[in-house]
């Protein structure tokens, strides 16, 4: 298995949200880090089913997003 390459991002979040974060990961023994991606892994389903913003179609899962790239044909100069 590849394992990408860590990105330090920076996230704002309200201070109630981010106590609970912190006291989650006191429980679990974890770091915040690790409850917030646990969090993206469990919910990003459900996410994708949300609306668009422009109240269109979402977008595909990466696994569709994979397979278009290799289906498509490159584009000519």
């Amino acid at each position: 298995m590849i394992v990408p390459p860590k990105k330090k991002v920076t996230l704002y979040f309200s201070a109630g949200v981010l106590e609970e974060t912190q006291r989650e990961a006191i429980r679990q023994d974890r770091s915040i880090s690790w409850i917030i991606q646990a969090a993206w892994r469990l919910s990003r389903e459900e996410v994708r089913r949300l609306p668009g913003a422009t109240g269109g179609v979402n977008l595909p899962s990466p696994p569709t997003l994979a397979r278009i790239a290799r289906t498509a044909k490159p584009r000519g100069r």
